[in-house]
C-alpha cells in the first residue's frame, strides 16, 4: 500500500482593481503593443492599499475549502509560497491558520518568488507521503505590486496581485496498477536553484541590508533566456523520471510570466497552445500566485477534467525553476 497526494480542491482570489495596459500608458513611457508583444499582458489586478497578501491568501483558501467537502478541523497544515508577506514575522500562513480557525498544526511560508508554489506543492506532498499530514492547504500568495517602481517601464507592466489555493490530501492507493501513473496524485517532484544568477531577478532592499522592502530590479534578457532553458531541460527530466512522451501530458499549466516563455515550453512538448493553460494576458505575472490561479480559472471553466495528466512548471529568481507530474 503506498499513498498519494490528490489535488481535492481549488480556489482563486483577485482583486478588484484591473489595471490595463491603456492605463499603464497614462502613467509610463509605453504602449499597449509594446507590452503585448514582449510579455502577452493586456491587464492585471491590483490589490487595495490596504488589502495585504494574507488577506487575498485567505480568500483563496476559503474557495477552496468550500469545494473540499471539508471543514477547517479537517486541515492539518497551511503552507503559503509568497515573497511579499504582510509582515517580516509571523508567516502568512499562520494568518491564514487563525483567521479560518485551523486547528494546531504545522504552518508556514516557502519563498522561492515564481517557483514558490511548486516548492510549496513538493513539501506538502512529502509531509503526506511520510504520513505526517493528510489534508494540507497549499497557498500561493502575492501583492507584487507593492515591490514596483511605477517609474520603471520594464517592470512595472509586468507584475501583479492575487493567490491561488489548494487542498493536497492523502489517498491511500490500495490497487496494484501495470502503469501506476493510471494513479490519482502528484507522481513527481522536480526543484532546482542557481543561486550564482540570484542578481538576475532580485530586489534593491531587505531587512538586514537597506532596511526598506526595496523594488523589483530585473536582467530581462538574461532571465528569459535562462528561462527558455531552464524550462527545457526540467520539462525533460519529468519526461524521463516518469517514462512518458509528450503525448502523455493532457495539459501543461505554466507559471504566467510571459507568453513567449510559454509557448517555447509548449513548442518543446510539440503541444498545441490549445493544450496549454494561458491566463497571463489577464492575469500578469502573480508570481508564487500565477500556477493556483491558472489552475483553479482552467478547473472551473471545465478545461481540466478528472483524471488528466497536467504538467506544473516554473521560474523564477534565485534563479530558481521547478516542474511538477500530476494526475488531477
Amino acid at each position: 500500500m503506498s499513498i498519494n497526494s490528490i489535488i481535492l480542491s481549488t480556489g482563486s482570489y483577485l482583486p478588484t482593481k484591473i489595471l490595463t495596459n491603456a492605463d499603464l500608458e497614462k502613467m509610463v513611457d509605453t504602449s499597449d503593443e509594446w507590452i503585448t508583444q514582449r510579455s502577452g499582458i493586456k491587464q492585471r489586478h491590483i490589490a487595495a492599499d490596504n488589502e495585504t497578501t494574507g488577506d487575498m491568501a485567505i480568500a483563496a483558501a476559503q474557495n477552496a475549502l468550500k469545494d473540499s467537502g471539508l471543514t477547517p478541523d479537517d486541515i492539518d497544515g497551511v503552507i503559503v509560497a509568497t515573497t511579499t508577506p504582510d509582515r517580516t514575522f509571523p508567516s502568512v500562513a499562520v494568518k491564514v491558520q487563525a483567521e479560518l480557525g485551523i486547528k494546531t498544526g504545522l504552518a508556514f511560508d516557502v519563498q522561492a518568488v515564481c517557483t514558490g508554489f511548486v516548492y510549496a506543492l513538493s513539501v506538502a506532498d512529502n509531509f503526506i507521503k511520510l504520513g505526517q499530514a493528510k489534508n494540507i492547504l497549499v497557498i500561493g500568495a502575492e501583492k507584487m505590486s507593492s515591490l514596483l517602481d511605477w517609474t520603471d517601464r520594464t517592470t512595472c507592466v509586468l507584475f501583479a496581485d492575487g493567490a491561488g489555493a489548494v487542498i493536497l490530501q492523502a489517498k491511500e492507493n490500495n490497487d496494484v496498477k501495470e502503469n501506476k501513473l493510471d494513479g490519482q496524485g502528484i507522481h513527481s517532484t522536480h526543484l532546482y536553484a542557481n543561486g550564482k544568477q540570484r542578481d538576475m531577478l532580485q530586489t534593491s532592499g531587505g531587512v538586514s541590508t537597506t532596511g526598506e522592502r526595496g523594488v523589483i530590479e530585473m536582467q530581462g534578457r538574461e532571465v528569459f533566456k535562462y528561462a527558455v532553458q531552464y524550462m527545457a531541460d526540467v520539462v525533460g527530466e519529468v519526461l524521463t523520471h516518469n517514462n512518458i512522451t509528450p503525448e502523455d501530458i493532457d495539459w501543461l499549466v505554466p507559471h504566467q510570466a510571459n507568453i513567449r516563455i510559454i509557448e517555447s515550453t509548449a513548442k518543446k512538448l510539440n503541444m498545441d497552445m490549445d493544450q496549454v493553460v494561458a491566463t497571463v494576458d489577464h492575469h500578469g505575472n502573480t508570481s508564487a500566485a500565477s500556477i493556483p490561479l491558472a489552475l483553479d480559472e482552467a478547473v472551473r471553466s471545465g478545461k481540466i477534467k478528472r483524471g488528466q495528466m497536467l504538467l506544473i512548471e516554473a521560474m523564477g529568481g534565485g534563479l530558481t525553476w521547478g516542474a511538477a507530474l500530476v494526475r488531477f
